[in-house]
């Protein structure tokens, strides 16, 4: 575990965590979440440099934020990475489940290899899983978890059985364990993203391709970070919270 400096903590704060927060979307989340008032954990897994620039963003802004390294897919990472919260913050109010990985272009379901598999579904699900189950002992109450899924799910195109497989698993435990955390007034609730101009997104892509995407949406472009992470403030804000179990698709319109 390796934690940025604090300044002028306030443990009166609200606390998120944000897995895969070292750059992308994660790190918009991570970024908009310290704007709107809570102190923010910047969980990476091998960016350390890059969430600690997050974590300077943040402190630059008058924000309390701190980057802690954890692995999701392992339980016990995922374990240390809550404890590290505590330690630092004093609790945990709000979980983004972000870290995720895509797979490299399109691969057929009879060409993915047995390490493709489950490197896909061991963090994509195996760490939701992993932060989920921490996450009905160690929130307190009236907190809120934000799932991460993909418009992938509902567009099911060729040569993404695999990575669309984990986020409809993704999109049904977050139905489930809203009906399961909804006594402590926990909501929890999916965020589905179309095409977004991430580095991961755009990486092994052409101009050609990417403008061809881009087309597809009804309003004419790729999203951005800070597209999806105003829709995650919303989920985790003050307006959000007869929002349950629901899986939000922001995707431009791309149906």
């Amino acid at each position: 575990m390796t934690t940025g400096k604090l300044e002028g903590l306030m443990m009166d704060k609200r606390v998120a965590i944000v897995t895969g927060a070292s750059r992308g979307i994660g790190a918009a989340v991570a970024r908009r979440l310290a704007a709107d008032g809570l102190a923010v954990v910047v969980n990476y897994v091998t960016g350390q440099n890059r969430a600690e620039a997050v974590v300077r963003d943040i402190v630059a802004e008058s924000g309390h934020g701190v980057a802690i390294g954890a692995d999701v897919s392992d339980p016990a990472d995922a374990a240390a990475l809550f404890e590290a919260a505590e330690a630092v913050f004093g609790g945990v109010d709000v979980v983004v489940n972000n870290a995720g990985v895509m797979q490299p272009g399109l691969v057929s379901l009879a060409d993915t290899s047995d390490d493709l598999y489950e490197r896909i579904v061991s963090i994509n699900l195996g760490g939701t899983f992993n932060m989920l189950r921490l996450a009905a002992t160690r929130l307190r109450d009236n907190g809120r978890i934000v799932n991460f899924s993909s418009s992938v799910v509902g567009l099911r195109p060729a040569g993404y059985a695999v990575y669309a497989a984990t986020k409809a698993a993704v999109e049904t435990m977050t139905a489930i364990f809203a009906k399961e955390m909804g006594p402590r007034g926990i909501a929890v609730t999916a965020v589905a993203p179309g095409p977004v101009g991430t580095e991961l997104f755009l990486t092994g892509k052409t101009p050609e391709m990417v403008e061809r995407i881009a087309a597809a949406t009804p309003l004419g472009r790729l999203g951005t970070p800070e597209d999806v992470a105003g829709v995650v403030s919303f989920l985790v804000g003050g307006d959000g919270g007869w929002i349950n179990g629901a899986v939000i698709r922001a995707n431009g319109g791309m149906v």
